[in-house]
């Protein structure tokens, strides 16, 4: 059996991380890409690699995308901030028969997180009384607020909440159905989420807190082994089969 190889588009933290964990599970580095060699970028060089890591930053992330599947390249991207531009890279990806899987977190723990918050949301869609706040925590060389993660999370209570109709982040104050957010940058805190239900009584509390970048990055390297090969647009339900709860 061939030894995976990865590219790397981006070279920061997150990129040493799951380069260091790489090694360590026998996976190749083909590449890596960051600002400074930004240049050296051919499709020659991207096909170099089984799948891609893409993390980036959210202006640069879209043209990274499209790059990599127009070279035919399997891409997981973790950039967030870009949210905007995403269907239109997922439409791309199919009409090219490429393979594009995007998360907003790629931690295991988060993405069962996510569970447990759809799981919870469906059980406050019939209980009023109780009104729903979001707060994230993050270093602070973070460029986007609300985070990508706490999006995902808000995302999933306006679905399955009728309730509510979107968000407001602090300090501005929530309109009627608007969801509180608070969004807080301090020191190097990896990663902090609470999802709170609160009524007069009582309050009812979800927390993920990460404790470093090792589960992002072992998460990240998880989906570009599953997505190694394949086609389709797919998310990180796909990889852990969290679909069908």
């Amino acid at each position: 059996m061939s030894t995976l190889k990865i590219g790397l588009f981006g070279y920061g933290k997150m990129g040493r991380a799951i380069e260091s964990l790489a090694s360590e599970q026998g996976i190749a580095i083909a590449w890596r890409i960051a600002q400074e060699n930004r240049a050296d970028v051919t499709p020659e060089m991207l096909r170099q690699a089984d799948v891609v890591i893409e993390f980036t930053r959210p202006e640069a992330a879209f043209e990274n995308v499209i790059l990599c599947l127009e070279a035919g390249v399997p891409v997981v991207s973790g950039t967030t901030g870009w949210l905007d531009k995403l269907p239109e890279a997922q439409e791309f990806c199919l009409k090219k028969r490429g393979a594009l899987l995007w998360a907003s977190n790629f931690s295991v723990g988060v993405n069962l997180f996510f569970a447990l918050n759809t799981w919870l949301s469906k059980l406050m869609n019939g209980r009023p009384e109780y009104a729903p706040a979001v707060t994230e925590i993050h270093h602070i060389h973070k460029l986007d607020a609300p985070s990508g993660t706490a999006l995902t999370l808000i995302h999933e209570i306006v679905a399955q909440v009728a309730r509510t109709s979107g968000w407001a982040l602090a300090p501005v104050p929530p309109k009627a159905g608007e969801i509180p957010v608070t969004a807080i940058r301090e020191g190097e805190v990896p990663g902090t989420h609470i999802v709170r239900w609160e009524n007069p009584t009582d309050e009812i509390c979800i927390e993920h807190r990460a404790h470093s970048r090792a589960g992002f990055a072992n998460g990240a390297i998880l989906a570009a082994k599953w997505l190694a090969g394949k086609q389709g647009v797919y998310s990180m339900k796909d990889v852990l089969g969290l679909n069908d709860l």
